[in-house]
């Protein structure tokens, strides 16, 4: 993937969140958090929307981490933020 790859994936993703946040009314960390240490949601319908809402949140950290990665790929060669801009359009 290309740095405006990263940034589509990354910003479809970010609706995918806003959309879980707004139902539940916390913050995606907040919730992974919880999550991942082994909270399980009061409401068993619930049960299916945390486990897609966690899915999408490990996505997210990936692609923020590949799209730093490629960042910092780039950046030995002295590449400065219009190169960056060129290079992702």
């Amino acid at each position: 993937m290309n740095l405006r790859e990263f940034l589509i994936d990354i910003h479809a993703l970010e609706q995918e969140l806003l959309a879980f946040e707004r139902q539940y009314g916390v913050r995606s960390e907040t919730f992974y958090a919880a999550y991942a240490s082994g909270e399980e949601p009061d409401d068993d319908s619930w049960v299916l929307d945390f486990g897609e809402w966690a899915s999408v949140y490990r996505t997210w950290l990936t692609r923020q981490a590949e799209y730093r990665n490629e960042v910092d790929r780039l950046q030995p060669r002295r590449v400065g933020l219009s190169e960056l801009m060129r290079v992702a359009a």
